[in-house]
């Protein structure tokens, strides 16, 4: 509480005194019993009240967050030029009145939820985008009065800024821009583009109106329910291509993976015939080797294929029936012992 409120109460109850004694003796007067010096107190307690109401009257105390407007019977204007600035405050009694603003940041909600905007009900931005589709938009506008123009606030729009001003500049860009996109690029892409080009024109806007704009907020988008069952259809669309897109990519994986499993025992196949030829020639070229060097042995000594003929001969042989006819793949060695 601050002292101007004080000397108000004070002054209230100091009339109410006033009242009460003239009251009382009118009272004593009627029943022949009159109040002595009752006219002295009534007066004394009426000057008491006069000051006090005309002390009060002119004091005013401006909060911290407030500026007040000095509306001036004595000034060819009608009011001060400057506004006054937190502090107890003196003004001309009777002759001045102060309008207090506040200066501190205020929010203005437009929403379909009934109890989320300044007005009950459904209070959103209906707005046709640039491809004829119908969307509700709920928005909320930070704002405050700018200080250095508080006196031609108040000359323009008085109290009535927020209706007057805050709202329909609101409602107006938002559906002017969202004109602007369609309704995709609203959704996706171009959706924080769509909010800067709103906050930059509405800050423009109410700059005219002497007010600032904080912050911009897009709340959210609604949609008509034919559009959001299209949308849902093509979501369950996409993602229907998405799943058959993946089985027939798995389908193929599955297939690489077959077809290079088989080309893999293939090649192992062809590894394996190579090394199997290559092997086969080289056995071949070492047993030709061996015939060659056999073949160079027996040039120089012809008997050793009959010696090597009789050492394979079992040891125990004794007798050996030849057949009178058959030729002898090996000459026998001469059995007559010469004389």
């Amino acid at each position: 509480m601050n002292i101007a409120s004080v000397l108000q109460g004070l002054a209230t109850f100091s009339w109410l005194l006033v009242v009460g004694v003239i009251a009382l003796a009118v009272v004593r007067a009627t029943r022949a019993k009159p109040m002595k010096g009752a006219v002295s107190i009534t007066i004394g307690m009426i000057v008491f009240s006069l000051v006090l109401t005309t002390v009060s009257a002119g004091l005013v105390f401006i909060q911290p967050d407030e500026r007040g407007v000095v509306v001036s019977a004595v000034s060819p204007k009608g009011y001060r030029d400057q506004t006054l600035q937190p502090g107890l405050r003196w003004v001309i009694p009777f002759a001045e009145n102060v309008r207090l603003y506040s200066i501190s940041r205020q929010t203005y909600t437009m929403s379909v939820a009934p109890a989320e905007g300044q007005i009950q009900g459904d209070d959103s931005i209906r707005a046709r985008t640039k491809d004829g589709q119908e969307v509700n938009v709920d928005a909320s506008v930070i704002y405050s009065i700018d200080p250095n123009k508080i006196i031609q606030m108040h000359i323009e729009w008085q109290d009535r800024y927020q209706d007057a001003v805050v709202r329909p500049l609101a409602r107006g860009v938002i559906r002017d821009l969202a004109s602007q996109y369609a309704i995709e690029e609203i959704v996706s892409s171009k959706r924080a583009e769509m909010v800067q080009k709103i906050t930059d024109e509405m800050s423009t806007k109410l700059g005219e109106n002497n007010l600032i704009l904080i912050d911009f907020i897009l709340r959210d988008i609604h949609f008509t329910e034919q559009y959001a069952a299209a949308v849902e259809a093509k979501q369950i669309a996409e993602q229907q291509a998405l799943q058959a897109q993946f089985v027939v990519e798995q389908k193929k994986q599955e297939a690489e993976q077959a077809r290079q499993t088989a080309q893999g025992q293939a090649d192992a196949v062809v590894i394996q015939a190579k090394g199997a030829a290559e092997a086969r020639t080289i056995q071949a070229g070492a047993e030709a080797k061996a015939l060659e060097l056999i073949n160079a042995a027996l040039e120089g000594h012809p008997d050793l294929l009959t010696y090597q003929y009789i050492t394979k001969l079992a040891p125990n042989v004794q007798v050996m029936f030849l057949p009178s006819n058959a030729p002898f793949i090996f000459p026998l060695p001469e059995t007559t012992i010469p004389q």
